[in-house]
């Protein structure tokens, strides 16, 4: 497909995967907040290649399958320019074979860094090697967390990360639990009860959204928070308010933004963000945040390339593509973007930025 092709009433089409079902639903409403700030701040400007933006949101909740479905189909019209949204690796990969690199693909999520992406695929989101990888070496450093234990949901981004965190350790006996379930699982308590994680002086979390919240209230209701840390690169706000202030003592959560005056346009982002959907609107959080950047950035590619043309896109990442988006410059080393990470802490409801990583 050609973004030269204008459709019927000359307006660029953004295809929005974000869940709206299951455990990353939670996300949902935040998502879509950011996502219309983000539209409304292109409109107000001079829009993306000279046109209009506009976004078709699709539920990136259903079985990876189905969304790859309804996406290939949107893109037989030839009216779609680009893709982006927070949603599953797995949504990820059945997306980018349907949409075989002929709009670009600009992922939001953290991811598992796998290196076989297909062309016009861009991971914007947090590789585990600056995030889930850094964080837990640097619980190591400051609270002396030498055993791990690991539970995620079962599909590739976890399982990757878990394996990409391992390698990274000097004694990979140190993971000394390790346990994967389905999205949407309810009771942990057998992995709660098990033996070996009383050997753990962490727990590494790999799920998403509301399981999150669910594991954080049965880890707390079963006392192990009084003695054991958790760390999360899949959690926002929304998922401390689904857990309640009682069940985050000890929780850290990696992640490249949080609203906190560390984070370059974070609070005047937010006051933005008031002005358009006022003082009850969802909460403006590191998830929702991605893809707000995300929509952004398609609009920054489009003026540093010239076109959202893939083979154009390709050209530019190969001479060293620099974007420039509300967040600063990002740069990228192949198809990543290049990014500062954070670790933060839960206090209640909200998050304590205690430390930057990389």
């Amino acid at each position: 497909m050609s973004t030269s092709i204008e459709s019927p009433d000359g307006t660029i089409e953004v295809l929005n995967i974000v869940p709206r079902q299951g455990p990353g639903g939670i996300v949902a409403p935040s998502c879509d907040a950011a996502i219309s700030l983000a539209v409304d701040e292109i409109n107000r400007g001079a829009g993306i290649l000279g046109r209009e933006i506009r976004t078709t949101n699709i539920d990136g909740g259903r079985p990876p399958h189905e969304v790859a479905a309804e996406v290939s189909a949107l893109l037989a019209t030839d009216m779609v320019h680009a893709i982006t949204g927070w949603h599953t690796s797995a949504v990820r990969r059945a997306v980018a074979r349907a949409g075989a690199g002929r709009v670009p693909y600009l992922y939001a999520t953290s991811h598992e860094g796998l290196t076989d992406e297909l062309p016009g695929v861009l991971m914007l989101g947090e590789h585990p090697a600056g995030q889930t990888v850094a964080a837990v070496h640097w619980l190591e450093r400051e609270y002396g967390v030498r055993r791990l234990a690991v539970i995620g949901n079962d599909y590739i981004w976890p399982r990757r990360s878990a394996q990409a965190i391992r390698e990274s350790l000097s004694d990979p006996a140190a993971i000394v639990l390790e346990r994967y379930v389905p999205l949407g699982y309810a009771d942990f308590s057998d992995f709660l009860a098990h033996p070996a994680l009383d050997l753990a002086d962490a727990v590494v979390i790999l799920m998403v959204g509301a399981d999150v919240a669910r594991f954080n209230r049965q880890y707390a209701a079963c006392g192990r928070d009084a003695t054991q840390l958790r760390l999360s690169p899949a959690a926002d706000e929304n998922v401390l308010l689904a857990a309640g202030a009682e069940a985050n003592h000890g929780f850290f959560v990696a992640s490249s933004f949080f609203l906190d005056e560390r984070v370059p346009d974070a609070r005047d982002r937010m006051t933005r963000y008031r002005a358009r959907h006022g003082a009850f609107a969802p909460a403006l959080t590191s998830f929702s945040n991605a893809t707000y950047e995300a929509v952004h950035a398609i609009g920054a590619l489009a003026r540093t390339v010239g076109s959202l043309e893939v083979p154009d896109i390709l050209d530019a990442l190969d001479h060293g593509l620099y974007l420039e988006t509300p967040s600063g410059i990002r740069g990228f080393r192949g198809n990543q973007a290049i990014q500062h990470g954070y670790v933060a802490r839960a206090s209640g409801v909200d998050f304590e930025i205690v430390d930057r990583i990389s």
